[in-house]
């Protein structure tokens, strides 16, 4: 340990601690506008400058190590007017339209400059050129606020290995955005989100689909049906000032009435679902290895997650046949609205809008994709984020935190506790397995509290493996086949699992890859700023949610069942099922080789 005095106090930090991490550890704010949690430090905003006795120049906080004997001042009058001038030169730059912005009660330099006691405009002159790139279905980039501090940069080509953004020339002139100034539905982006969501201004915001559906609202022509996915019910009293992790799924029902909606479903049905067709393709295809001795692509890779579907078109198109041909809970839902819902309530379909709640933008991209037409219509209409659908409650003026408790609608509405789960990275694996295993052996998971734990919490790749014995007479043939399983959480460790697989270092049978840091929990559409405290809070809310449910496991699920019998006519991957809930794929690294 080395001894520093912070602010008068002598405290004890850990060799390579940086001064921000030490402040922040001994409850001392530091303002920053680049750093990132787990990354390495940039250094790039200035903003957490902090004087150091015996130092000529003020020093970084982020970037600057704590040494033996510093005595640190974080909130000196020299501190404070740097900061000060550093924010107002920013402000300079910037397209400051906070009347109209989206970020205006969400703006990190508003609030920075707002503490920091500015009023007025110290710095006045030329400003660069404002661009607006709207060329992408799921978000929007505004160079005119952009203060180039460089978070997107570094989540974009560090957390997702993705790389469509980079500081684009030099000095006044830099630019920060995908190469050659093309737009982001030019380059191989995956419209995850994740630069909207650590953004501190309004430089990129999802595409709002909020007028649309307010307008699909009031048209008294239109059935308005709204799915709202697992992660949303942990994380959307955020957007009220309710503590990370609190689950408000009664709460967000009664709202969505009031807002108007027709009939309010749970995408944890189509989840559950999902898990019935996922699970039967994987048996499906050992089976063609293990008994017909033919190849089949293994692993299966997951396909709930469409960032993760547009990263492999781009970056891994070998893979694409590994990827399992099931839509997404959100399109399964859209598909089955339009068909199986319109034909049990005699509506038109024509007349049917399916609005989703979503915690990810690339919802909004995956909704538009020429092939979710399965139902002979779009599947879905509309995608909301979570961000979207917190400023549309405050709009409509219901005092969320005064809402009665209310339940989904049938037949859409009822789920297991395995669909709840689906939020969290490892998720869909652990509520694949609980059914997988129960059909192949006729027993229940022999674990405590239905929970595979190596799968849990926020490492970016876990494994586990689960040897299948006393397997009942039909599948015989998967005795003593020890099933292994991996799963990754952002794009950057689903692109070293894949790097290992081609390598021929690692072998599975399953593997689940969400898009976003912790799943779905932590996507692009989540109220900002999340860190990992709230990513844990979040996950632990999904986890009570599915303790607490008496049906935990999809293959239970009766209206799935009535389903199958009602509806599809026949089991999992039939004729009807698969020309519904299935797709295909496209081959997108030409666009890339283009780029």
């Amino acid at each position: 340990m080395v001894k520093i005095t912070l602010n008068q106090n002598i405290i004890d930090v850990a060799p390579g601690t940086m001064i921000l991490e030490a402040a922040r550890q001994n409850g001392i704010d530091i303002p920053t506008l680049c750093f990132l949690e787990g990354k390495p430090p940039l250094g790039a905003c200035r903003v957490c400058l902090v004087e150091i006795e015996g130092g000529k120049n003020l020093a970084a906080a982020c970037s600057t190590p704590a040494q033996e004997g510093m005595i640190i001042h974080t909130n000196s009058k020299r501190v404070r007017d740097a900061r000060k001038m550093v924010v107002e030169m920013l402000l300079s730059e910037h397209e400051g339209d906070c009347q109209y912005c989206d970020r205006s009660e969400d703006c990190e330099l508003k609030k920075l400059a707002h503490d920091l006691g500015i009023r007025e405009p110290h710095y006045e002159g030329e400003r660069p050129r404002r661009l607006i790139d709207d060329s992408s279905p799921a978000l929007i980039r505004d160079s005119g606020k952009c203060i180039k501090c460089r978070r997107c940069v570094t989540v974009c080509n560090e957390v997702q290995r993705v790389g469509a953004l980079f500081p684009q020339n030099r000095g006044y002139d830099t630019v920060i955005g995908p190469a050659f100034a093309l737009g982001l539905e030019d380059v191989p982006c995956v419209q995850c989100g994740q630069c909207a969501a650590v953004c501190p201004v309004g430089a990129i915001m999802e595409r709002s689909h909020e007028d649309a559906v307010w307008a699909a609202l009031e048209d008294p022509s239109k059935h308005v049906v709204v799915q709202t996915a697992p992660a949303i019910r942990a994380a959307l009293g955020e957007c009220f000032d309710f503590p990370a992790g609190t689950l408000v799924t009664g709460k967000m029902v009664t709202a969505l009435r009031q807002m108007g909606f027709d009939a309010v479903f749970d995408t944890n049905f189509t989840a559950d679902l999902t898990i019935m067709e996922e699970g039967t393709e994987l048996l499906l295809r050992l089976k063609k290895v293990l008994v017909d001795k033919q190849p089949a692509a293994l692993p299966q890779f997951s396909s709930c997650s469409p960032g993760w579907i547009k990263f492999t078109e781009h970056f891994y198109p070998e893979f694409l046949p590994n990827l399992s041909s099931c839509k997404s809970p959100q399109q399964m839902f859209g598909a089955l609205a339009k068909t199986f819902y319109a034909q049990k309530k005699g509506i038109d379909p024509a007349n049917i809008v399916v609005v989703s709640v979503m915690p990810c933008t690339a919802k909004k991209f995956e909704a538009s994709r020429p092939e979710m037409n399965s139902s002979g219509f779009k599947d879905v209409d509309y995608v909301l984020t979570t961000r979207e659908l917190g400023r549309m409650i405050q709009s409509a003026g219901i005092q969320f935190e005064e809402l009665q408790e209310g339940t989904m609608d049938s037949p859409l509405g009822l789920s297991s506790g395995a669909a709840d789960i689906f939020a969290n990275s490892g998720g869909v694996m652990e509520a694949a397995i609980r059914t997988a295993y129960e059909i192949v052996t006729g027993r229940e998971l022999p674990l405590e509290n239905l929970h595979i734990q190596p799968l849990a919490g926020l490492n970016g790749i876990k494994e586990a493996a689960l040897t299948l014995e006393k397997v009942l007479p039909e599948w015989s043939f998967l005795e003593g086949v020890e099933l292994k399983v991996a799963v990754a959480h952002s794009l950057s460790n689903a692109a070293a699992l894949l790097d290992r697989i081609k390598a021929g270092q690692a072998q599975y049978h399953f593997v689940e890859v969400m898009t976003c840091p912790g799943g779905c929990i932590g996507g692009g559409g989540q109220p900002r700023f999340t860190t990992d405290e709230k990513r844990r809070a979040r996950i632990q809310a999904i986890y009570k949610e599915d303790e607490g449910k008496e049906l935990r496991k999809s293959h239970e699920n009766p209206d799935i069942k009535k389903l199958y019998e009602e509806f599809l006519n026949e089991g999992p991957c039939g004729h009807k099922s698969h020309k519904l809930l299935h797709t295909h794929y496209t081959d997108r690294s030409q666009q890339k080789d283009t780029e």
